[in-house]
């Protein structure tokens, strides 16, 4: 399993030396076999690891137990561990939400703070390539696009996954091996859960089908994620082609293949769209005469052979993937982007819009997006992390303003913020090859 889990860390970039990893840890068989294996590569990897466990408190002694459990099981491998707390049914009840959605929700709050408040960049989760699976069959069930096919993505920010190539077996291989012991949560046999219900009933079926059902689904989920990334490159650009002074040409939207109009017309709304807005969106598109469709926040407007969004100045920047091939960009929301990689010697001078990276430093692809939930960024020469609430609070921002920043981050996390600065993580130095982006303002 280690040069399995090696390779899959490698092949993501989770684990880059000099990596400070918080470890989600539950108790149980996955959480305990991620964070002794973090553990004892910590020199051979050149990282340093802690572990975070999160009392739900909703099963009374048994939650205390597993608080013990893990407190106990790390104190006695010197590991530093940091516990939180969490009023799960109150959350749910004032959220209207369901106790799994409130658990994660808290869970991830949890460790998005003490992550920051540790200095740690990464937040390890022990998911596997069985709860994958679970993953994909449920959205699959509900109805889902690719994204949701795609089951549980290995980064996402600064969330990392390096057991989602194992299986539960190798995992309870590893437990023995090592002589390791765990926790059971008696919840995960309860039926009431949809996700214990597939992992009970769907997916035992699917291994007498092929034992290795749930090593094809991740290969699949792969397949998938770079499906789907294709997809959106393609919609970028033909969004930027098809988008005149505000508003979208009808017959480009028409010719347009039904994956990629449908991405386009999320772009042009500039935020997340249910597959009812798009379908509403469509009918006008196909329609002879004028109309307009309620969108969440917004209305688009459908006049002469064009669709266009005129309450939009106050929605969110879009997202965008930036080439780096020295091409402009140009956003619907005012700004343009140019982007381009610069040898070493070039001369650099990083502003509030123009920022030189380290190219090496990069993780993965580049995009321009408005904020997020759990943004934060150490700024270069700030010696602190903040997130990016706290920057654009102390700017007195209005919260339509905050959503018009546009931010520039990779599969790591943020990289800059205009008006701000550059991420310290990828600062340019003397000598090393640039990456160049210029953010300019072409409208009020």
């Amino acid at each position: 399993m280690k040069s399995k889990v090696e390779s899959y860390a490698a092949r993501y970039r989770m684990l880059p030396k000099g990596s400070r990893v918080l470890c989600a840890v539950s108790g149980g068989a996955d959480s305990i076999c991620l964070l002794h294996w973090l553990w004892t590569h910590e020199n051979e990897l050149g990282i340093a690891v802690r572990a975070a466990h999160f009392d739900h408190q909703l099963r009374g002694l048994e939650s205390a137990r597993d608080r013990t459990f893990v407190k106990n099981w790390c104190a006695e491998r010197k590991i530093p561990c940091d516990i939180g707390f969490g009023t799960v049914r109150k959350h749910a009840q004032e959220q209207g939400e369901g106790l799994e959605e409130a658990a994660r929700a808290l869970r991830y709050q949890f460790l998005e703070q003490t992550a920051e408040k540790r200095g740690c960049d990464r937040i390890a989760t022990a998911h596997t390539a069985d709860d994958n699976a679970e993953t994909m069959l449920f959205h699959l069930s509900r109805g889902t696009g690719l994204s949701g096919a795609a089951g549980i993505p290995p980064v996402r920010g600064k969330i990392i996954r390096p057991l989602l190539c194992c299986t539960r077996q190798e995992i309870l291989s590893y437990l023995r091996e090592n002589h390791l012991e765990h926790v059971e949560d008696s919840t995960n046999r309860i039926p009431d859960y949809a996700r214990n219900r597939i992992r009970s009933g769907a997916m035992p079926v699917l291994r007498t089908v092929n034992p290795e059902a749930a090593e094809n689904m991740l290969r699949t989920a792969e397949i998938l994620r770079s499906d789907g990334s294709c997809l959106d490159e393609m919609a970028a650009e033909a969004y930027r082609n098809s988008c005149r002074d505000g508003a979208l040409d009808g017959n480009a939207l028409r010719r347009m293949p039904e994956a990629i109009r449908s991405r386009v017309l999320i772009l042009a709304a500039g935020r997340p769209l249910a597959q009812v807005h798009v379908q509403a969106l469509e009918r006008l598109i196909r329609s002879d005469r004028p109309g307009k469709a309620d969108l969440p926040g917004q209305t688009a407007v459908w006049d002469r052979g064009r669709l266009s969004f005129p309450q939009k100045q106050d929605a969110a920047l879009g997202s965008y993937p930036v080439p780096t091939d020295g091409r402009i960009l140009h956003l619907q929301e005012g700004f343009e982007v140019q982007a381009e990689i610069l040898n070493p010697g070039c001369q650099i001078y990083s502003s509030f819009s123009t920022f030189f990276f380290k190219y090496a430093n990069i993780c993965g692809n580049i995009t321009l997006t408005c904020r997020k939930d759990g943004d934060s960024i150490r700024l270069s020469g700030r010696n602190c992390t903040k997130k990016l609430k706290d920057l654009f609070r102390e700017s007195n921002l209005t919260q339509a303003q905050r959503d018009r920043v546009p931010i520039l981050r990779d599969e790591k996390g943020v990289l800059a913020v205009y008006g701000y600065g550059t991420a310290e993580r990828c600062q340019a130095q003397p000598g090393d090859r640039v990456l160049r982006v210029e953010i300019r303002k072409t409208g009020d």
